[in-house]
């Protein structure tokens, strides 16, 4: 059996995560494409994952993949969790990992509506109020979420949460069929509203936003070609890695295996991986690089198992949920996160001692994101410990 060494894991990043200076991606489609997706439940982590793999990337550039050409299209899909994908994989996930999130969503929002006291039927309402929304995008185009609420009265009710509890709300029902309507790809997130680093969408119809109307891939189908990008992009990886990624069950993840004729490889620690079938020969690797990427980026959220680039960090880097916050890497192996300050200005965070030349690169890695961002400074909800504490010291609190 081909033994994968986790110095040798490392060294692949470089090059098919196209994170490494020099090998960097060509333009924002390429960059997504080395990725499998990019994570996007922040708006401003697409831009930020997609800098990090592309130079001289503009803002620009971006809204052109995503807004006018849509080569890159939002999708909500593996773990409930929303990503940007290139637009020739959403049959895939059409027909696997976002109808399996529709379904589970559907059935956990009929019985809010029930307990809610919304309606006695909760399917019906949620069918119509999926008949209306779908309408009133058909005549409009497209529509802010305020919009739909104000004029689709099915969307106007709230809902109870977690009644009882310190984190308790009373909540708009109206995002919950929106998020129902999008995962089931009737709609989609279009053109953003806001600034770049917050979310302000457009729904619009999906055929509409795509001028086609794509059959969705059978959901074995769709597993398989989800495992296979998946592998080009993270292999080797073990079988619960892939599973943790898809939200998937152990079985499709069998079936997916067998399906693109995975092979198996040793890792460090016993453990063992696969691969596809024509990735068994060494990888080139890169010289020692350096990287800043952002909270949520596909490199850091590819595995389930990060210990062999993420070593003793795990508590420091990631939240209470396993969202991970920023990270700023060296040679394969994260040593921190980064931060800005009041000013904007980049600060990195180490965690563990580098070399002369690791720091300096990434201090040119801080500079270079600096100048990018240009004064705009993003916030964010998953700011990991080491965040925290980064952050209140370069801002003096």
């Amino acid at each position: 059996m081909r033994h994968l060494s986790d110095v040798e894991r490392r060294a692949r990043l470089a090059r098919r995560h196209a994170v490494a200076p020099g090998l960097r991606a060509p333009d924002a489609v390429a960059a997504t494409r080395a990725m499998t997706v990019l994570h996007a439940t922040e708006p401003a982590t697409v831009y930020l994952s997609l800098f990090a793999r592309v130079d001289e990337l503009t803002h620009a550039e971006v809204d052109r993949v995503l807004y006018d050409e849509r080569e890159l299209v939002k999708q909500l899909a593996m773990r409930r969790t929303l990503f940007v994908f290139p637009r020739d994989l959403l049959p895939a996930a059409w027909g696997s990992a976002s109808a399996r999130v529709a379904t589970q969503l559907r059935a956990r929002l009929v019985k809010e509506v029930e307990a809610g006291g919304i309606a006695t039927d909760g399917s019906a309402w949620l069918d119509a109020a999926r008949g209306a929304v779908l309408a009133r995008l058909a005549e409009d185009g497209e529509l802010s979420a305020q919009d739909l609420r104000d004029q689709v009265p099915e969307l106007a009710g709230r809902l109870d949460m977690a009644v009882g509890k310190s984190y308790g709300a009373n909540v708009p029902i109206a995002p919950r069929v929106l998020t129902q309507l999008a995962v089931e790809t009737e709609i989609v997130r279009g053109r953003n509203a806001g600034h770049w680093r917050t979310s302000r969408p457009l729904w619009t119809l999906m055929r509409g936003w795509l001028g086609e109307e794509p059959a969705p891939l059978k959901s074995d189908e769709g597993y398989a070609e989800l495992v296979a990008r998946w592998l080009a992009t993270f292999g080797p990886g073990t079988a619960a890695d892939i599973q943790w990624w898809l939200g998937g069950t152990a079985g499709a993840v069998k079936q997916a295996l067998a399906a693109v004729g995975a092979v198996q490889v040793a890792l460090d620690g016993d453990g063992v991986g696969w691969v596809l079938p024509d990735d068994l020969e060494p990888d080139g690797g890169a010289e020692p690089w350096a990287a800043l990427l952002p909270v949520l980026d596909p490199t850091v959220m590819g595995w389930k198992d990060r210990s062999f680039y993420l070593g003793p960090h795990g508590e420091a880097l990631f939240d209470r949920n396993g969202n991970a916050g920023s990270t700023a890497w060296w040679d394969g192996r994260i040593v921190g996160c980064w931060v800005q300050d009041p000013d904007g200005v980049v600060h990195v965070d180490l965690l563990e001692e580098v070399d002369a030349a690791g720091r300096a690169a990434l201090d040119h890695e801080a500079a270079r994101l600096t100048a990018w961002l240009d004064g705009t400074r993003v916030s964010t909800v998953y700011s990991s410990p080491a965040m925290k504490r980064a952050f209140a010291a370069v801002s003096g609190g």
